[in-house]
C-alpha cells in the first residue's frame, strides 16, 4: 500500500474517533432528574434488571446486562423477538426493564410496552428520540441523541451505539457505587479470574496438608529434621510438642549455619532451631500471606489454626500456582 492510501486510513480512523468523542462529550450535561430516577428505580427493585434491544442496540444491551450482573445488580438480556414468543414470561412484577432503541420506534417494543404497562413494571428508556413512543411510555429517559454518526453515509450506528454503551456504563457503575460494591463482591462473580484468586482464597485453601507438612517432635535431632527437609522439599521443618503447638522452626539456612559452626547431626533440634519461628494463620487471605513473605523476606512458613496448632505449610510457589500475585 502506497503512502497516500496509508495516510488516508489514518485520516479515516482519526475522523471516526473525533466524531464519536464529540458526541460523547455531550452526555454528562444530559444527566439530570431522569438519570437520578432511573438509578432510584433500579436501587429499589426487588427483582432483576431486564435489558432489551434489537440489532446493534441488542448487542450493546447484552454488554450492559452483563455489566449490571457482574457489579452486584442481578440482570439478564431479553431479545425483543424472543420476548414476543414466550420469553416475556421471564419478566416478573418485581423486575425493572431497560429498553434500548435509538429511534424509540422499534416495532417489537410497540407490542411489548402495553404488556409491561399492564404488569405495572417500571421502564427505563435509552433512546435518541425524546418524543418517540418508547420515551412517552418510559418512567425515566436517558438521552443518547447525536447530531452525526461517524459513518460517512449516516447509516451504520456508530456515534449512537457508542453513546448507548457509555450510558449503560454510567448507569451500571453509578448503581455499583451507590450500593457500596467492593472488590471482594466483584471477585465472587469472577472466581476464576486473578482478582478472584487474590481476594477469595485463604491460606487454608492453598496450603499443604497431611503428609506434605514437614514436622518433627521437640525431642528430635538435627538428623531427623534434615531427613524431613529432604522428604518434603519445603525448605523448613516445624518443631512441635505433643499437642502440635509449634515450639520453633528449622530451615535449610539453619542447617547450613549449624554445619559451618561445626555442629553435628546428632545435636538436639530444640537447641538449634529458630524460636519462636514465623508462622501463618490459616484464616489469613492468601494475598496477605504473600505480602507477609515479601515483608519478612522469606519463602515458606508453617500454618497454624486459631489455637496455634500446626495444620499446614505454605511456600511462595504454592501461592503463585494458585494465581496469587501482588500485581493487579
Amino acid at each position: 500500500m502506497d503512502i497516500t492510501n496509508r495516510n488516508k486510513l489514518l485520516q479515516y480512523g482519526r475522523e471516526v474517533l473525533e466524531l464519536e468523542l464529540q458526541e460523547a462529550q455531550k452526555l454528562p450535561a444530559r444527566l439530570g432528574d431522569d438519570f437520578i430516577k432511573a438509578c432510584e428505580l433500579i436501587l429499589s427493585t426487588k427483582g432483576k434488571v431486564v435489558v432489551s434491544g434489537i440489532g446493534k442496540s441488542g448487542h450493546i444491551g447484552k454488554k450492559i446486562a452483563a455489566s449490571f450482573a457482574s457489579t452486584g445488580t442481578p440482570s439478564f438480556f431479553m431479545h425483543p423477538s424472543e420476548a414476543l414468543h414466550g420469553d416475556l414470561g421471564m419478566v416478573s412484577e418485581n423486575d425493572i426493564v431497560v429498553l434500548i432503541s435509538y429511534s424509540g420506534r422499534a416495532k417489537e417494543f410497540s407490542l411489548i410496552l402495553p404488556i409491561l404497562k399492564e404488569m405495572n413494571i417500571a421502564i427505563i428508556a435509552i433512546t435518541g428520540s425524546l418524543s418517540s413512543p418508547l420515551a412517552k411510555a418510559a418512567d425515566a429517559i436517558l438521552d443518547i441523541s447525536i447530531e452525526k454518526e461517524a459513518c460517512p453515509m449516516g447509516l451504520a450506528p456508530t456515534s449512537s451505539s457508542t453513546n448507548t454503551l457509555l450510558m449503560g456504563d454510567v448507569l451500571a457503575i453509578s448503581i455499583m457505587r451507590a450500593k457500596g460494591f467492593k472488590e471482594e463482591d466483584f471477585a465472587r462473580s469472577h472466581p476464576a479470574g486473578s482478582l478472584g484468586a487474590k481476594l477469595l482464597n485463604h491460606v487454608k485453601d492453598v496450603m499443604r496438608t497431611g503428609e506434605q507438612v514437614p514436622s518433627v517432635g521437640h525431642r528430635a535431632t538435627v538428623l531427623d529434621a534434615m531427613l524431613e527437609l529432604s522428604r518434603t522439599g519445603l525448605g523448613l521443618v516445624a518443631v512441635c510438642d505433643e499437642q502440635q503447638h509449634i515450639a520453633g522452626v528449622f530451615t535449610d539456612g539453619d542447617l547450613r549455619r549449624l554445619l559451618l559452626k561445626e555442629g553435628t547431626l546428632h545435636d538436639p533440634i530444640h537447641q538449634v532451631m529458630s524460636k519462636p519461628g514465623y508462622r501463618l494463620p490459616d484464616g489469613w487471605k492468601a494475598i496477605e500471606a504473600l505480602k507477609s513473605f515479601n515483608d519478612h523476606n522469606i519463602t515458606a512458613a508453617p500454618v497454624v489454626d486459631v489455637n496455634g496448632r500446626l495444620v499446614g505449610a505454605l511456600n511462595i510457589h504454592d501461592l503463585h500456582q494458585a494465581g496469587i500475585s501482588l500485581n493487579t
